[in-house]
């Protein structure tokens, strides 16, 4: 099948009715995104070890993502799982800085199961449902992002916690290795699960009776014209096709403004009051991040696919972003604020408040984007390579972005730089630079979506 520039996104001639969600298997797909001195230098150090992992993400990620595409999509998720396991065990039994770095290498370039879970919810998915599909993505990893304090904070040195259980040298010398295994045994079972119950979605590599009951259950329509094409797209062909290479970069660029604030938040809210932080307490610091997450999961159930439909997808990804500004801005705003107060009082909380709200609106952007990402693949046999594509730049992106933007954070502070401010203003170029981007992205008409 021949592309360029004027490829058209994934479209279908007819309007639909829109199509139940295949709710099993989405659920299935869904579970594994709930399997993630001097105190002017912490942020040389704060984001090194996970940028290790989208590092090493990025340089395997499109491999596993090509090979769903020819082997399946099953197979990948499950070696991701396993070695996300190994990866997990490993971390909990590292006692050196190397052997950290060594085991969140294993879990990236093991791990592809990000770009293949979008897959699958493309394969199992139309444009009548798809955007709702997409919408549930951020609230699982919410979820994982709840849960995960919980248990990896909660259960890190259990011999000071419960000496009575954990009296050995083992978990003095270990002591993050409970937490570890926990979270190990979590992706343990849902491997199995996935191996039970998880059907391959991959059109090639599924029955073709089981195709033909599906394709009647929703009126004998092909979901978009390309799908009769059964083999994937070359990559350098999808690479030059600016139809697709618009989403990539939007996501690209997305990933990585979003992870510079996430890297930003915590260490900003622990950073000494006289250094230009809050001050917070890991504690205080924990319970504001679970509390967000929880939050942030509640906005998307509520929000999200309901302004996808009225907005439309582009007009909603537009919208998303614009709300970066007023997050960088809270920053300044909050550090000004407690140097005159001397305290953390009622107006940083207020603006803890707004700046996790704001953020809110932002994640709304990832399921508008995995909408364009998947409508822009030119036929289901290449959406693996599509997502695998996508992912590599956001990872590349987050790879950057932790190490990146604390280091910059750290020496904006050390050394005055724009008042400490330097950081914020890169991040106010960057934004800049994305709202330009999703200028670009192409109108969706109701009847392709």
């Amino acid at each position: 099948m021949a592309t360029d520039e004027s490829t058209p996104l994934l479209e279908n001639s007819q309007a639909k009715t829109e199509t139940p969600l295949p709710k099993t298997q989405l659920g299935l797909t869904l579970e594994l995104g709930v399997t993630g001195g001097d105190d002017r230098k912490i942020g040389y150090y704060a984001g090194v070890i996970e940028s290790l992992f989208f590092a090493t993400q990025a340089l395997t990620v499109l491999c596993w993502s090509r090979l769903s595409d020819h082997v399946g999509r099953k197979p990948v998720v499950l070696v991701g799982l396993a070695g996300l396991s190994v990866s997990n065990l490993c971390f909990g039994l590292s006692r050196e800085f190397w052997a950290l770095v060594a085991s969140r290498c294993i879990a990236g370039a093991l791990n592809g199961n990000v770009s293949v879970m979008k897959s699958i919810i493309g394969d199992i998915t139309d444009t009548t449902n798809m955007a709702r599909a997409f919408a549930l993505i951020p609230i699982v990893f919410s979820v994982g992002a709840s849960i995960g304090p919980l248990f990896g904070g909660g259960l890190a040195k259990p011999h000071d916690r419960w000496p009575q259980l954990f009296s050995g040298s083992f978990w003095v010398q270990y002591p993050y290795f409970l937490s570890s295994a926990v979270s190990a045994s979590f992706t343990a079972l849902s491997f199995f699960i996935i191996a039970l119950f998880l059907k391959e979605s991959l059109p090639s590599k599924r029955r073709g009776k089981e195709l033909q009951l599906e394709r009647g259950s929703i009126g004998g329509q092909v979901d978009t014209p390309g799908d009769e094409d059964t083999s994937p797209i070359p990559i350098r062909t999808l690479c030059k096709t600016y139809s697709v290479m618009l989403p990539i970069a939007n996501y690209g660029l997305l990933g990585l403004v979003d992870n510079g604030f996430f890297a930003l938040v915590p260490l900003f809210y622990a950073t000494p009051v006289e250094v230009g932080g809050l001050g917070l307490t890991p504690f205080a610091i924990g319970v504001i991040m679970m509390a967000f997450s929880v939050g942030n999961g509640f906005f998307q159930v509520s929000f999200t696919a309901r302004a996808i439909e009225r907005f439309g997808e582009r007009r909603v990804f537009c919208s998303a972003v614009l709300a970066f500004f007023p997050i960088i801005a809270t920053f300044p705003t909050m550090s000004w604020i407690v140097e005159v107060q001397k305290e953390v009082g009622l107006a940083i909380w207020v603006l803890i408040s707004v700046q996790l709200l704001l953020w809110a609106v932002v994640d709304m952007a990832y399921a508008v984007i995995f909408v364009f990402v998947t409508r822009a693949s030119p036929n289901k046999h290449s959406l693996g390579t599509m997502n695998g594509l996508s992912q590599t730049t956001t990872s590349i992106a987050r790879a950057m972005g932790p190490a990146t933007f604390t280091s910059m954070f750290a020496f904006s502070k050390e050394s005055n730089l724009l008042g400490g401010n330097l950081v914020y203003v890169v991040l106010l170029i960057l934004s800049c630079l994305l709202v330009s981007l999703s200028r670009r992205l192409p109108e969706l008409s109701r009847d392709k979506r």
